[in-house]
């Protein structure tokens, strides 16, 4: 595989309406990003993936758009957005575009147009069905809850939505639905950004007659066909978020030979906290045993033919410091920790806004506290349906989007200083202790363990491309791995548990050196080696 700068990369993700507002509106924006470019710097990223900027009506929070070369109103205007990418290409950090394709907002010009009439030339850029027996076309669902079509009153026709019913879908076997997104990515590509996050993009090949929305079989036709028309000239990261991606299946975006991604997000090890056969809402115990499995799956399996992103967050998911673990006594040494296991890992890591100082979930006693359309959508359906209010606050509390879409916490001023206004979602009281400065100020921080790793990644050649072995014969709570390359081992050992625990792996040796750890430890002996309450550390082998 030939060597690419995502390879060595780690990537920062903000969530702009939460990260920094410069205008005491409460809501973040491009300028409050601009301002904080230096923090993100000394952190060490090297490309921030920015969630959608673009003008939108906001029903949800911008993965809505209504034109895809606008800035959203409350975010700034294109000068900013210029500034922005010239700005942070100043201090060696590229910008990644959030592209959502397979829908629309219902108000964007094209859905606008397409609404006035079956004869309209804008008609087949969207899914239209007739009724079926009086009723929607088939049994599919939207991922926001309900059925996915949505039947427009003065033509009689359904329109698909996979998501929310403001949000269209694409017809993507329409040649000029493809060729309009080839133009406006390409306008991006000409400003100058690092390359794209592409949103829900195993879904663009669907073929709803049949029941088929991930992975249709034309998916990966006009995945080639994007890489020719667009990105496939240029020096870009592109990265596709595919929820029912296997390792083979991965192979096929991010095999270099086939010209499509650089790489997928795999979400496999998300589901592990679900029940078998159920939604996100329904919760179990995350299985230590079974997170090692798949991990380790997905670090062997791809071999050369396709390459891993590192992930414990995003803005759909809860904060990992209080989902896998302990939001309260052992915060810093579970953050450390999951930090120290991800990022030692092959692949491209990514850091979601707020990771690199644990940040944690924020519980809600009430609906009315919920912003995100997804966790609203579920109250009310599973209310309708019989279930205890108590027990559907409780998976919101565990998996609602707003945990991770809190504001940033920056210091300890008012709104964690993240705005002089009323923010547009509720901070964590926590904001007075959990902060940027607070663990700038503090050299035994998680944000300096973070900066560490990072460090780490850019100057030893083994994390990026060294061999991957899973360590078994050890306790369930405890996640160890070797990493291989021109003749150097590193052991990374991580201990999930609020237990000690003890090893004895004296086929694996003691340690030449700690590179990095969460305790103070010198070295190690794997023959004899007890492990402190989520102990981890990462040592080079004599």
């Amino acid at each position: 595989m030939n060597s690419k700068w995502w390879h060595t990369a780690v990537i920062y993700q903000i969530y702009p309406r939460s990260f920094q507002d410069s205008d005491g509106d409460g809501v973040g924006d491009l300028r409050g990003i601009i301002n904080r470019l230096d923090y993100l710097e000394q952190l060490g990223i090297t490309a921030i993936w920015l969630s959608p900027v673009y003008k939108s009506p906001n029903d949800d929070n911008g993965y809505d758009i209504s034109d895809y070369q606008d800035i959203m109103d409350e975010f700034g205007t294109m000068a900013d957005m210029d500034e922005l990418i010239a700005e942070a290409k100043a201090r060696n950090i590229r910008i990644i575009m959030d592209l959502v394709v397979n829908h629309t907002s219902d108000e964007h010009p094209w859905f606008i147009e397409a609404r006035k009439g079956k004869d309209n030339p804008y008609r087949d850029y969207y899914v239209w069905r007739d009724p079926v027996n009086g009723d929607v076309p088939n049994g599919l669902r939207s991922t926001f809850s309900g059925s996915a079509w949505e039947l427009d009153e003065d033509s009689g026709q359904y329109y698909l939505h996979l998501f929310s019913r403001r949000q269209p879908d694409l017809n993507w076997e329409n040649g000029r639905v493809r060729q309009e997104v080839w133009d406006m990515m390409n306008f991006w590509l000409d400003k100058g950004v690092g390359g794209f996050r592409m949103d829900v993009i195993d879904l663009v090949g669907k073929i709803p007659d049949q029941g088929i929305t991930g992975n249709g079989p034309k998916l990966h036709e006009y995945l080639q066909e994007m890489h020719r028309e667009t990105f496939g000239k240029h020096d870009v990261l592109t990265v596709g978020e595919t929820w029912g991606a296997t390792p083979d299946i991965a192979k096929l975006y991010s095999d270099p030979k086939r010209k499509e991604l650089s790489m997928v997000f795999q979400f496999e090890h998300v589901g592990l906290d679900q029940q078998e056969g159920k939604d996100k809402w329904d919760l179990k115990p995350l299985d230590v045993a079974e997170l090692k499995q798949v991990l380790a799956k997905w670090q062997t399996e791809l071999g050369d033919e396709g390459w891993n992103s590192l992930f414990w967050n995003n803005h759909d998911l809860p904060r990992i410091v209080s989902r896998w673990g302990d939001d309260g006594a052992y915060r810093r040494e579970s953050a450390k920790m999951l930090a120290i296991l991800l990022h030692l890992m092959k692949g491209t890591p990514y850091i979601y806004q707020g990771e690199e100082i644990g940040m944690t979930n924020y519980p809600i006693t009430d609906i009315s506290e919920a912003q995100d359309i997804e966790s609203v959508n579920m109250y009310r359906e599973r209310l309708a349906l019989g279930y205890a209010k108590e027990d559907i606050i409780a998976s919101i509390n565990a998996k609602g989007r707003d945990n991770a879409r809190t504001p940033m916490q920056w210091d300890d001023s008012a709104n964690g200083g993240f705005t002089a206004g009323e923010p547009w979602l509720h901070v964590n009281p926590n904001y007075k202790e959990i902060n940027v400065q607070a663990n700038l100020d503090d050299p035994d921080s998680i944000f300096h363990c973070y900066r560490k790793l990072i460090a780490l990644r850019r100057n030893h050649p083994i994390i990026v491309w060294g061999e991957f072995e899973l360590v078994e014969g050890v306790p369930d709570q405890v996640f160890m791995y070797l990493r291989r390359y021109e003749g150097e081992t590193w052991a990374v050992v991580a201990n999930f548990g609020v237990e000690e625990v003890s090893l004895s792996l004296p086929a694996v040796g003691r340690t030449e050196e700690i590179l990095i750890g969460n305790y103070d430890r010198q070295s190690a002996d794997f023959a004899k080696l007890a492990l402190r309450p989520y102990e981890a550390f990462a040592g080079r082998l004599s």
